[in-house]
């Protein structure tokens, strides 16, 4: 049984918008300009960490000589370039959308991104009014898979977590909104995760947010 739920906090890349294949591009690029190969056993390794983790990961599996906020600095900037033409909504991010405002269901972002990310996905799929609150993970801590940012959302929006739903893509932010007492519903991005990924973490798998909106509607 579902319970009713105070607030509903989501993820936002590869969740709200088909963004992660092109963190891919702008990652593999960054590490060909270096003369590496970034692979996907090494960026699975990477998946939904914060950008400066990721960064300090990714220096340490590949040797890379740049400090770690070089790395994370031209990342943020590659990425950029491309949110306008090449990043999208899932299917059935509308929808979902529509429903939780005409539910009046407060909502917010925690993302792993960085703020400068967050705010550019969500000006330029038209969503500010629905997402006043956007938190970073680079505001806490730590990152996911600790639940730093899930909790610090919570506590924003003067909600009790075990009351909050969680919507997230992939394994670590699952474990991050699941570690801060949160009811998670994932929706695995077909190209980094699978059903299985989720294991032991989170029995709430959903092959959309098509699915989920029909949960929600007690379908």
């Amino acid at each position: 049984m579902i319970p009713d739920f105070k607030a509903i906090i989501f993820d936002m890349d590869g969740l709200l918008v088909a963004s992660e294949g092109v963190w891919q591009r702008a990652e593999t690029e960054m590490v060909a300009a270096r003369g590496g190969l970034f692979t996907s056993e090494i960026r699975e390794q990477l998946i939904g960490l914060r950008l400066d983790e990721f960064s300090q990961k990714l220096k340490a599996i590949m040797s890379l000589d740049d400090d770690a906020a070089v790395l994370e600095e031209e990342l943020t900037g590659r990425f950029l370039n491309y949110i306008s033409s090449e990043v999208h909504p899932q299917p059935g991010a509308a929808e979902l959308i529509a429903y939780v405002v005409a539910e009046g269901i407060p909502t917010a972002i925690a993302s792993s991104s960085p703020q400068s990310v967050i705010d550019a996905t969500i000006t330029t799929q038209g969503w500010l009014d629905v997402f006043k609150l956007r938190v970073s993970a680079n505001i806490v801590p730590r990152g996911k898979p600790a639940p730093d940012v899930y909790l610090k959302t919570a506590e924003i929006m003067g909600v009790n977590p075990a009351d909050c739903l969680a919507l997230e893509d992939s394994p670590n932010g699952s474990r991050a909104a699941v570690a801060a007492g949160m009811t998670c519903f994932a929706v695995p991005d077909p190209t980094h995760s699978d059903f299985t990924a989720f294991n032991n973490i989170t029995p709430h798998v959903f092959s959309s947010l098509h699915e989920v909106l029909r949960r929600l509607k007690g379908a």
